[in-house]
């Protein structure tokens, strides 16, 4: 949400050297009020090849119109062969990278580019649509967080109550076609919404947001799941 960084004008995004200096290789435009971000960043990742995407609520970058999505350059420059046209119509919140190339998108949008995406899409790599990953009527309210398992299953976290007009409450697994995962029960999950996920390296999938319950139990704002979306009792 910053406009500047020791005392000095940086909208929305810096990169810093490791001493916490800003490294001024990193160029984002020049002009008053004309370079950086136009409002809230709320999503960076960094691609292998130093290229960085870019997500949130803003509707311009060093003063050119760029929708709620830009890929940068390792310099901070636009990279333009990612190419969004009229990008999304709303907040795009998440921002999770297949090892692919592929990325996936969650957030409050209802469109991309014209056509109606109804709170998350994946995208190719250029940044035209992946007809492949197939949502249906998506989810009903806002997608927050994404991971991609290592099997290509994907969890999404958010405020949502349905998913492609069945209910899903704030939580499910996708198969990598978009699909739901069936394999992964949540009953009838959270009572509020999810903010965040991480998944660990022994496929436990730990939980954070606004929820008081999990499927009914009292559940303090984070949980632990097993694999299949079961609680962790370990984790007390």
């Amino acid at each position: 949400l910053f406009t500047n960084y020791n005392r000095a004008t940086e909208n929305r995004i810096i990169r810093l050297n490791a001493d916490g200096s800003k490294d001024s290789s990193f160029n984002t435009g020049t002009g008053i009020n004309g370079f950086g971000f136009s409002n809230y960043v709320y999503a960076i990742v960094l691609q292998s090849d130093g290229k960085i995407l870019v997500s949130g609520n803003f509707t311009a970058y060093n003063g050119a119109t760029r929708n709620y999505i830009i890929r940068l350059n390792p310099n901070g420059s636009e990279d333009n062969t990612f190419i969004t046209g009229n990008g999304f119509n709303n907040v795009v919140n998440a921002i999770a990278l297949q090892p692919d190339g592929k990325i996936l998108l969650g957030g409050y949008f209802t469109t991309y580019n014209g056509p109606t995406e109804n709170k998350i899409i994946r995208l190719n790599p250029d940044g035209s649509k992946d007809n492949t990953f197939t949502t249906g009527t998506g989810f009903n309210s806002g997608a927050n967080t994404i991971v991609v398992q290592s099997d290509g299953k994907i969890l999404v976290g958010g405020e949502f109550t349905t998913y492609n007009g069945v209910t899903e409450n704030r939580m499910i697994r996708l198969n990598a076609d978009g699909s739901k995962d069936n394999t992964f029960t949540t009953g009838t999950s959270f009572n509020n919404g999810v903010r965040s996920i991480a998944l660990q390296s022994d496929g436990k999938i730990l939980v954070g947001g606004d929820f008081t319950t999990y499927n009914g139990i009292n559940e303090n704002k984070i949980i632990r799941l097993n694999s299949d979306g079961s609680k962790d009792n370990t984790f007390a």
